[in-house]
């Protein structure tokens, strides 16, 4: 999944690290040669079957990606190291990244979704000054391509540990293993992140790795719920709009597109789609009821946000496989019941509008356990032991706020809910994180993990707290355009 570098990011790091930004140090860039170095959920039936490797194909196991040498230029006084190394799917790109005054820890960054193209490259942590930052703290950081593309967490978490695991080798024996490693990352990389911390994980990944902590940013929390949003979304959007489904998956979708879109909204000529007040409105409030809830930003500039409008719409006509992640549709909504009001009980029109649309059933295996390791799609159950700090927009439609909600009822099921701090952000955009916000998460973050207290979240869950027009002030340190201001 995409992500949206913040606007001040540069100009706050440049300022926070102002004799880094015009150091005279001498950067060094190590590069190995290729090749040489090594809404409700779906719902539920009986305990799906362990599959075992090959028995069920899927079309991302025909899949062939090439990954190729980063050229990542080093920061001042750091040494960059980078290369190939061997992946879940194949080769995968690295880039590590050591200060000459290191601490011994090290960052891994799980970067998000990268599309559905056959190359693989490496993303900065965030940033390359937000990278920059980390190595002015002391702080070594290490990314991977993944050595797949599309929206493989598998892939992301194997490949992630695998490149831990090799920090001392690919840094040429120069350095001792980390005292401590830790993990983050955006989006689909936070779905990595928050997954490799989990019970089920570290008892069937391949490639083991105990992180110290774990902050995913503008997370897939709950990865079965994204993939029933999505359907949600589309598969009302079309029903609103007056050209229902009539068969899953909706082959008529994308081109009925236009005519859905130009019945829903009155006006989408700019950067912030604006609902008409008919079946645009009802598709608001119902997207609204099922992403968290009455709240700021989300009616307003979230909900109508060209960008994330376009993206989730994108989604409209898929199968439930997740574009061959898995062998079966994951998708169902059987159990939903879609609301556009708040009362107690539905109203006359929505138990029509219940009645008429679409149903779909879930496959029962379509994520089962395996025997060949992680799952195609690592589950997130809220069984983690290690400190672990989220943060999220309120306007989010493409993951929406609720996965916070859905996290935390994981985590307090579990008894781990004294291990998580969340926080939400006064944004619209999906990953739309200023640096100040994100400086002060990581240092949060770290001082935690460090043996300091608890520090201080947001209630995410009391719907009085959430939908007041000041939710979300607590640690929004900018003003988006359209957003009102906290003060």
């Amino acid at each position: 999944m995409k992500r949206i570098h913040s606007r001040s990011l540069s100009l706050l790091l440049c300022g926070l690290l102002l004799s880094a930004c015009g150091s005279t140090n001498n950067p060094q860039v190590v590069v190995d040669p290729p090749d040489t170095l090594p809404g409700n959920p779906p719902p539920t039936g009986p305990t799906p079957p362990i599959i075992s490797e090959p028995s069920v194909k899927r079309a991302q196991d025909k899949r062939t990606f090439t990954a190729s040498v980063p050229n990542f230029p080093a920061s001042p006084g750091a040494t960059v190291y980078q290369g190939l190394y061997d992946g879940e799917h194949g080769k995968a790109g690295y880039v590590i990244e050591v200060p000459a005054k290191w601490n011994g820890k090290l960052v891994m960054y799980a970067h998000g979704y990268a599309g559905e193209g056959a190359a693989l490259n490496v993303q900065p942590p965030i940033s390359a000054e937000f990278g920059a930052y980390m190595l002015s703290q002391g702080y070594a950081w290490a990314a991977s391509s993944y050595s797949a593309n599309y929206y493989d967490v598998r892939a992301g978490i194997e490949d992630t540990n695998a490149l831990a695991l090799q920090f001392v080798s690919l840094t040429q024996n120069k350095y001792a293993a980390p005292t401590k490693t830790y993990i983050m990352g955006l989006s689909m990389g936070g779905n990595v992140t928050a997954a490799a911390v989990e019970a089920e994980t570290l008892a069937t990944a391949k490639n083991k790795v105990s992180y110290a902590a774990a902050m995913p940013l503008c997370g897939v929390l709950d990865p079965a719920y994204e993939f029933q949003w999505l359907g949600d979304y589309t598969l009302n959007a079309q029903q609103l709009a007056g050209f229902g489904a009539t068969s899953y998956p909706a082959s008529d979708f994308q081109p009925k597109l236009n005519q859905i879109v130009g019945a829903l909204f009155s006006d989408v000529s700019t950067e912030v789609w604006k609902p008409n007040t008919g079946p645009g409105a009802k598709l608001r409030d119902l997207s609204t009821n099922l992403t968290g809830g009455p709240r700021p930003v989300f009616g307003t500039v979230g909900f109508g946000a060209k960008t994330w409008q376009q993206a989730v719409l994108s989604t409209g006509g898929s199968d439930g496989t997740l574009n061959g992640i898995l062998a079966k549709n994951i998708y169902g909504n059987q159990n939903v019941t879609y609301r556009w009001t708040q009362g107690p009980t539905p109203s006359a029109e929505e138990v029509a509008y219940n009645s008429a649309i679409l149903r779909v059933t879930a496959d029962a295996d379509a994520n089962p356990k395996r025997t060949d390791g992680l799952r195609w799609l690592p589950v997130i159950e809220g069984k983690f032991n290690v400190p672990v700090l989220t943060m999220h927009t309120l306007g989010d439609l493409y993951v929406p706020f609720a996965h916070e909600q859905r996290y935390l009822k994981a985590a307090q099921q579990q008894g781990n809910a004294g291990m998580l701090v969340q926080r939400a952000i006064r944004a619209a955009g999906h990953c739309e994180f200023a640096g100040p916000e994100l400086v002060e998460a990581f240092n949060t973050w770290m001082a935690w993990a460090g043996g300091g207290p608890k520090p201080v979240g947001d209630d995410i869950t009391t719907p009085s707290v959430i939908a007041d027009a000041k939710y979300g002030c607590q640690f929004t340190r900018e003003t988006r355009n359209g957003v009102d201001a906290c003060n």
